[in-house]
């Protein structure tokens, strides 16, 4: 054992500095997540899964879609695909193989009834019904998947009102080398309205950037929506862009929105898939939302 001494001749032992180091090592690895939430005079935490307990999600936040869906998608959802694990909640794309019970014929025009079989199943969480809010930073930690193929995302709906005059943010989404930020509504020519935000995978010159978990946030009030990554921002959106008409019905973004958590498949943006990408996993550390006191 090796001693020293300090200036005023005390002996200390490089043991007993050891076990200190560990005793703090050991305080700081040990720290609940809740000790890391952000707490600011201006935002206060209203609903969040830190995803702790291990098998399905908490039903009480979460509800599932089920089937085919939207936008020509490969996979079928279903409640199975997500899991917790380890503090993270995992939704896992995988290959299956059995037969589609919605399906009617080859030449239906519905595509969702025109596929024969299920070839891929994920899953999409939702709090429809469950949760909802008017404004306030909404955030996520994950790491998502980047296979050929896959579109992974986090977004809102609003509650009133047929898609999209309910209005749609998309605080992530990830395809084809892809991130996003956007919003969609409907215009005052009854069109779909999207201001989208576009980085390339590659843009940010860092190739373990998949590999590696990330934050993304919107910040919402009634004037603006501010989408970042690693606080970084992708996208603003002026509230009052969205709105056609002191008589419209329904205004998108000055209402309560839910969220969706999803990892899609192929589709009219995820494009073509590979055998290699499955599965695929997109991970999440936690979900959280916050809003003015």
């Amino acid at each position: 054992m090796i001693i020293f001494k300090t200036r005023k001749n005390k002996i200390v032992s490089n043991t007993v500095l050891w076990i200190s180091a560990l005793l703090l090592l050991l305080l700081f690895n040990c720290a609940t997540k809740d000790s890391k939430i952000s707490k600011t005079q201006e935002y206060k935490l209203k609903w969040n899964d830190e995803f702790n307990t291990d098998g399905s999600p908490n039903k009480k936040n979460w509800d599932y879609e089920v089937g085919f869906v939207r936008n020509n998608e490969k996979q079928w959802y279903q409640k199975d695909n997500a899991y917790c694990k380890k503090g993270f909640l995992i939704i896992e794309a995988q290959k299956e193989r059995r037969a589609n019970p919605n399906f009617i014929s080859y030449d239906h025009k519905d595509w969702r009834k025109n596929r024969d079989s299920i070839k891929v199943t994920s899953s999409c969480l939702i709090t429809r019904e469950k949760y909802s809010w008017k404004y306030g930073r909404f955030e996520m930690r994950a790491k998502i998947p980047v296979s050929k193929g896959m579109w992974p995302a986090f977004w809102t709906l609003g509650e009133q009102g047929n898609w999209p005059a309910n209005g749609e943010i998309d605080i992530m989404e990830y395809y084809n080398g892809k991130i996003l930020a956007n919003a969609a509504w409907k215009s005052s020519t009854g069109q779909t309205e999207w201001k989208s935000k576009v980085a390339l995978l590659s843009s940010f010159n860092n190739e373990s950037w998949p590999n590696k978990f990330h934050i993304w946030r919107m910040d919402w009030d009634e004037n603006s929506i501010k989408l970042y990554v690693d606080d970084q921002l992708m996208n603003e959106v002026a509230v009052k862009e969205t709105i056609n008409s002191e008589n419209q019905v329904i205004s998108p973004f000055r209402q309560p929105h839910y969220l969706l958590i999803n990892l899609a498949v192929g589709g009219n943006e995820g494009g073509e898939t590979v055998s290699e990408s499955f599965p695929s996993k997109f991970i999440i550390d936690y979900i959280r939302v916050y809003q003015k006191s």
